[in-house]
């Protein structure tokens, strides 16, 4: 059910269908030092899933990338695990209005679990803020929909959606969220900061995980902007 990735860190790939393309999704989950775990981007829970969370430490926090797809099944954690706490992106919780968040993310790391996650809202986007995840033990930038990474090994939609959508063989994000940028000197300033992360390996939001040349990478899909 989960892939691991590096010591304390795994992922979980599940099916999205997007405007009727099959896009697919990645949950992130850490094992903080604390113990329990950091979910990013909830994938539906199966028995078999909650199975293995709960042989990896059970799941303490709960987060979004943003308010578009990183909210999926939170309810399903919420009456699974009632001691986990839910974190809301901003807009989240106006969207999801049958949810009850335990707090609002921003651009600051929660004591609980900044010795081993820092984060950074990406802001300047028209209506998406996303928060991007550095995992410090592993070296590994965590994101949403800012950074697409479609490879030649996906899916033919995805491929094409890729081509389509620019982020094809790189990372970065599609062409309309490049289209709907509100202010373009915040979310470079935003961008200078994750990339101020010294991180090799990038988990997408879709696509593939890039293992190494991250950082020169999301350098490369952000020269439009940079």
């Amino acid at each position: 059910m989960l892939s691991r990735l590096d010591s304390n860190l795994w992922i979980h790939e599940e099916p999205l269908r997007f405007f009727g393309l099959e896009i697919g999704r990645i949950m992130t989950v850490v094992r903080l030092s604390s113990g329990g775990l950091f979910v990013q981007s909830p994938a539906r829970l199966t028995p078999e899933l909650k199975e293995t969370l709960d042989d990896l430490g059970g799941v303490r926090f709960v987060v979004p990338a943003s308010k578009l797809h990183g909210h999926l099944h939170m309810e399903q954690y919420r009456e699974a695990y009632p001691d986990a706490e839910l974190l809301a992106a901003p807009g989240l919780a106006s969207r999801r209005t049958d949810l009850t968040f335990d707090a609002l993310l921003g651009s600051v790391p929660d004591p609980r679990w900044s010795a081993d996650i820092d984060q950074i809202a990406i802001m300047g986007h028209r209506w998406l803020t996303e928060i991007a995840f550095f995992h410090r033990p592993s070296r590994t930038l965590i994101v949403g929909d800012v950074g697409y990474h479609v490879t030649p090994e996906e899916p033919l939609s995805l491929r094409l959606l890729g081509r389509v959508a620019g982020v094809y063989d790189r990372v970065g994000p599609p062409i309309d969220f490049r289209l709907t940028v509100a202010n373009e000197a915040t979310l470079r300033r935003s961008i200078r900061n994750v990339l101020g992360w010294n991180f090799d390996r990038v988990i997408p939001g879709h696509g593939s995980v890039l293992e190494s040349g991250g950082r020169e990478a999301v350098l490369d899909g952000f020269d439009w902007l940079l």
